[in-house]
């Protein structure tokens, strides 16, 4: 019996696993309920259960033979901060917080590779299975925390693997990618001071809104004429706030940007020309301005050899026409890229069908993927720790 007919028998019992998950979602540093499930189920199973990593982060540690290689698999089980807009009878129990990114199926996944390897422990060596919070915090996140707790030194790893979905890709499909994949995620908060008055007498005031708007196209320059165009890299002005009516000129206005990288060197320069740029523009219409530039995930970078390594079990396990390599950089950001800088790995992508994209309000994790998905853990484990 191949590993996915083995798993195939808990098909159902995922579904509801995951689906349950998914009628209870918790933000970051929040999954209580969530932790809780996986710690009993991973003692059931017969996994020794350490709690608390990471503040609600769980691993669980399975030994086999006499091997000394160890390996870690790593989910992540937080939520977001959205109002669900599905109506299927495992929508989201909690207003305001849904599973929109898949971070249920995840989690479900790598329990039925628990349960699997438990079983048949049909390998030699140590797995570290991580369930891991708040990965969605977009900075001081769940991996970092996992690791300050002194993560890799009480859970060895030789190499650590991820996998995260993908909407509109074929469910079961992997895709792979070496080297730099996805991108770091800064955040640069903008206060611009000018002098507020009376619409009908501008040239008293110091108008921001004039400032923000003319920074708004300056800030289009920064990655067109600074970044070598065969690099890749995004500046998003995310939020402009200003004044509350319109007789008024206000005295301030303030702008959020969010900045993406694949490469440290565009990344400290892209750091460099905004500081410069918004500084210098703010100063030559008579304001003056605060500057907060806040450095969030590193650029994710797959180990060539790992993500051979794993690129090759997928292709056993469910054959060529459904691996995909190279898949090709994703500008979105993880924190599993911490765990990257600490161990060699690789982070693993699983089509999620036609669905809607995750983040958004009517996304929902494929069930088609947990046999799948699971099947892929257990083998890939089998394989490593051979």
């Amino acid at each position: 019996m191949s590993v996915i007919e083995s798993i195939a028998v808990l098909q159902d019992e995922m579904t509801r696993w995951r689906r349950d998950i998914h009628a209870h979602p918790e933000l970051g540093f929040e999954e209580t309920r969530t932790s809780d499930i996986v710690a009993e189920k991973l003692r059931a199973f017969g996994l020794e259960v350490h709690r608390g990593i990471g503040k609600t982060g769980v691993v669980g540690v399975l030994r086999a033979g006499s091997g000394t290689r160890s390996i870690g698999l790593r989910a992540d089980m937080d939520a977001l901060p959205i109002l669900e807009a599905n109506t299927f009878e495992h929508r989201s129990s909690h207003d305001g917080v849904m599973h929109a990114c898949g971070h249920d199926g995840h989690t479900t996944m790598l329990l039925g590779a628990a349960r699997h390897l438990a079983k048949t422990r049909n390998f030699s060596g140590t797995v570290n299975l991580v369930f891991q919070p708040a990965e969605e915090a977009g900075m001081n996140g769940g991996a970092e925390r996992m690791i300050a707790d002194g993560l890799f030194e009480r859970f060895p790893c030789d190499a650590i693997f991820g996998m995260h979905n993908s909407p509109g890709y074929p469910a079961g499909t992997f895709m792979f990618n070496s080297g730099p994949s996805m991108s770091a995620s800064d955040t640069v908060n903008i206060k611009i001071h000018g002098r507020g008055g009376h619409a009908s007498r501008p040239h008293l005031t110091v108008d921001p809104i004039l400032i923000a708007g003319s920074l708004v196209m300056a800030l289009q320059s920064v990655v067109s004429r600074n970044v070598d165009p065969r690099q890749a890299a995004v500046v998003t002005i995310g939020t402009l706030h200003a004044g509350t009516v319109r007789n008024v000129i206000p005295a301030h206005a303030e702008m959020s940007l969010s900045v993406r990288s694949f490469d440290n060197e565009v990344r400290d320069r892209l750091q460099e020309r905004i500081t410069a740029l918004v500084t210098g523009h703010v100063q030559g219409y008579g304001g003056s301005v605060e500057l907060e530039y806040i450095r969030g995930y590193p650029v994710l970078v797959n180990s060539p050899a790992e993500t051979e390594f794993a690129r090759q079990v997928a292709e056993d396990l469910v054959g060529e026409e459904r691996t995909v390599f190279p898949f090709g950089t994703v500008t979105g950001s993880e924190d599993f890229a911490y765990f990257l800088e600490h161990r060699p790995g690789s982070f693993v992508r699983i089509g999620n069908g036609d669905t809607a994209m995750v983040h958004s309000a009517a996304y929902d994790f494929n069930d088609a993927n947990l046999t799948v998905g699971a099947a892929y853990w257990a083998r890939l484990v089998e394989t490593y720790l051979a």
